[in-house]
């Protein structure tokens, strides 16, 4: 099995066209077309990791946090990042990085979060701005079933716990070729004019590639009428953060209590207590300051994230209690759930969860 082999599926789990423009995901080092020896699975791709991956005889590192975020212009082995480029380089060992593809999954990191906190009805906190599209084609009255049901098959349609979602009216169309066509119905050089089917379906853009060719593939027209139309609407269903609720609402300490427990936190930076107890729940792996506001709007009554800067704890403004809980705590069980998600896949191959403790913050 090459490298390229498994690429399809850790892009099956946290698709790469969902991740933040920001962000660097993907195949960052090596070369797919090595042949895989085992998967290490790790939260930071640091040099002590890419040893453990070379110790266990892994030539391919998944990891959450990509380790090459922004440009290199020198690998001298200068920093933390260039030593662990250095030595994936060395060992021919790929490193391959999730980070905000799995953070915008609706299974991903913030539903990892809330289910270790038993948070019930969970629903997007930041829905995705500028991910959703509107396809529209116009086909033959016979071709349309099967037009419609390829494009249905390649990702279009689905609407929250609706998918096959499509809206046909019919019309008549009219074309006429020229010298160089080839026209399915009619003739060249002679104005046609037939009834004709007008398909309308929502599609997430990162579907876009899949959609485009199950169009191309099954429309009887030799030249296919279609439009493509960017919608302002938010993908309820894909986006940063969550907010759920407590099956018993806890007082605050109760509360802190229960999430010192359950994320193994080493302390809980937190606004002042409000003196009511906590139901509704948001949270937010990693640096979450700027979905304060989102939080507050959501009706939570409290608010899990990290990398709280001081100023940031007067935006609780009282209304929710505000709670920084350490960034790699509140990402603590992702790498756990893409072990268990490959070794599902991925039966009979070599894939070892990494021992290395990554946290670079430590507590006296």
């Amino acid at each position: 099995m090459k490298i390229k082999d498994i690429l399809p599926i850790l892009e099956e789990m946290a698709p790469l066209g969902t991740a933040e423009d920001f962000d660097n995901v993907g195949l960052l080092v090596g070369d797919a077309q090595w042949e895989a020896t085992g998967i290490l699975v790790c939260h930071d791709a640091l040099e002590e990791v890419i040893q453990e991956a070379v110790d266990n005889n892994c030539n391919l590192v998944v990891c959450f946090h990509p380790i090459l975020f922004s440009g290199l212009k020198k690998i001298t082995g200068k920093n933390y990042v260039e030593r662990a480029v250095i030595k994936a380089i060395k060992n021919d060992v790929a490193i391959y990085a999730m980070h905000t593809a799995l953070d915008n999954d609706p299974n991903g990191v913030n539903k990892i979060f809330c289910n270790a906190l038993g948070l019930e009805d969970t629903q997007i906190l930041v829905p995705k701005e500028n991910a959703i599209k509107k396809i529209t084609t116009f086909t033959t009255p016979e071709n349309a079933p099967i037009l419609r049901t390829a494009l249905f098959e390649a990702g279009a349609g689905s609407i929250g716990n609706y998918d096959q979602c499509s809206y046909s009216s019919v019309g008549t169309g009219t074309y006429r070729g020229n010298e160089h066509s080839n026209p399915v119905i009619g003739e060249k050089h002679q104005l046609h004019t037939a009834e004709e089917i007008k398909i309308e379906l929502t599609y997430p853009k990162h579907r876009e590639a899949a959609i485009m060719t199950a169009l191309f593939k099954n429309h009887v027209y030799e030249e296919v009428a279609y439009e493509l139309t960017a919608l302002t609407n938010k993908n309820q269903n894909m986006g940063l953060g969550m907010i759920g609720t407590l099956k018993n609402e806890l007082d605050e300490t109760a509360f802190l209590q229960l999430v010192k427990d359950k994320m193994d936190c080493g302390g809980i930076r937190h606004s002042g207590l409000l003196n009511k107890n906590i139901k509704r729940v948001a949270v937010l792996g990693g640096s979450g300051s700027y979905a304060i506001k989102h939080a507050i709007n959501s009706g939570a009554d409290a608010y899990l994230t990290a990398d709280l800067k001081y100023h940031q704890f007067y935006e609780a403004e009282k209304k929710l209690l505000l709670c920084d809980i350490g960034h790699f705590e509140s990402e603590r069980y992702t790498k756990n759930y893409i072990f268990d998600y490959i070794t599902k896949k991925l039966r009979n191959f070599a894939i070892i969860l990494s021992q290395e403790n990554t946290n670079p913050v430590k507590y006296f």
